[in-house]
């Protein structure tokens, strides 16, 4: 079990993600090219040195602010509610919900905007999904306690992640929460995308 957030800690997270918070939103406005580490401080309320303890550029900034997004939710609510026959799908189900909210999805979908236009973010894509991967197989793992062969978590937390990429890259046709349908006339929802996802899983392809 992990250890108890300690006052530090939980200064440390706030620090890193308001740096985070501060270098995507100059992204969105002023494109990777049009700001620099001083103007994220500046934005934020620290200094060179505070970033540097955190990030190594301004590309590592802002994917941070999607991964500490993404960690900032109560993963005990995962557990409310579920009944005591709930699968490893169950939990990981109500994960994808708790985790992707529409405003979650939408900025997601800039990031990745984002990384189309500036070669300079694309290796950053990975390591996002790859970090949302990581935190849902822990969820998983806990939720199990070892009822599962080893590596089952691994792949279906791959298989379901995996699937969402599609989604934010414009390779399929799927709404996110709150946009229009006639801004996407042959679009299905999310949600019906998601159940869809998750019936195959369940029922096998």
């Amino acid at each position: 079990m992990n250890p108890k957030p300690t006052l530090r800690d939980k200064k440390k997270e706030a620090t890193a993600y308001a740096l985070a918070k501060s270098a995507f939103e100059l992204a969105l406005e002023l494109g990777m090219d049009g700001f620099i580490v001083d103007d994220v401080v500046q934005k934020a309320g620290y200094s060179r040195r505070t970033f540097a303890n955190y990030f190594s550029c301004k590309e590592e900034a802002v994917a941070a602010y999607f991964i500490s997004n993404s960690s900032r939710e109560d993963k005990s609510m995962l557990f409310e509610n579920l009944p005591p026959d709930a699968t490893p799908l169950d939990a990981l189900y109500k994960l994808f919900k708790l985790q992707f909210t529409s405003e979650f999805l939408y900025q997601l979908r800039q990031f990745v905007s984002l990384a189309n236009q500036y070669q300079s973010l694309e290796p950053y894509i990975l390591s996002v999904f790859r970090r949302l991967q990581i935190a849902a197989q822990e969820v998983l793992e806990q939720f199990t306690h070892g009822r599962y062969a080893d590596g089952y978590t691994h792949l279906l937390a791959g298989a379901v992640y995996g699937a969402f990429v599609p989604i934010l890259d414009g390779r399929l046709n799927v709404m996110l929460p709150g946009e229009a349908q006639d801004e996407h006339s042959d679009a299905i929802s999310f949600d019906q995308y998601l159940n869809s996802m998750f019936t195959y899983l369940r029922k096998g392809f």
